[in-house]
């Protein structure tokens, strides 16, 4: 035996690291998680779920500052996320994006559209080529799943409601229908597909 005190991971104890190391920036900030590479510390069970709901131990986390404290830690290393601070890293379960995107603002029309996406945790980004927009689609029932990127490798869930408010902005471009936004056309799928 090493002689090393095992530590089992917490989400009071990641909270209080975070804090106690003032991640969250001057003036609000996100930390620079993408320079931190602490040692893996184990899995957490903590779950982000498709709605954008985080739950701790099988219980939905209810205080908004916290989910929003614990979202500005997380980090995407091949396909597998984790929540990090300078000293620790532990992994989670996300069952689809860690984030949801719940509504956006249109500005412009055509080429020159603007569409600004706004996530559950309130993180902002303007769509373009830094903040790319998908779409999935089920092979099986051609249900779409659009995503907007939010940072570094973590995706947003576009919600349906927002979807429908995009696709009434939809336009046809070289053979496919999809949106513009920050001079970026961002097909979403082909133009004969359409019904």
């Amino acid at each position: 035996m090493s002689g090393q005190k095992t530590v089992t991971p917490s989400a009071d104890g990641l909270a209080a690291s975070i804090q106690a190391a003032g991640t969250a920036g001057a003036r609000g900030g996100l930390p620079p998680v993408h320079l931190w590479n602490p040692p893996f510390c184990g899995d957490l069970d903590m779950r982000i779920a498709r709605d954008g709901t985080w739950f701790y131990l099988g219980t939905p986390i209810g205080r908004f500052e916290l989910v929003k404290l614990f979202s500005s830690t997380l980090k995407r290393e091949e396909g597998k996320y984790f929540l990090v601070t300078p000293v620790e890293k532990v992994g989670i379960t996300v069952d689809d994006a860690p984030f949801v995107a719940v509504d956006f603002e249109v500005s412009g029309t055509g080429e020159t559209q603007q569409l600004q996406f706004t996530t559950h945790v309130g993180d902002q980004m303007l769509a373009g080529p830094d903040h790319p927009i998908r779409v999935e689609r089920n092979a099986e029932t051609g249900e779409p799943s659009p995503y907007v990127l939010v940072r570094s490798d973590l995706e947003a869930l576009i919600d349906r409601k927002s979807f429908y408010r995009l696709v009434e902005l939809g336009c046809h471009h070289e053979d496919w229908f999809g949106l513009w936004s920050g001079g970026e056309f961002f097909p979403v799928i082909p133009s004969d597909e359409l019904p």
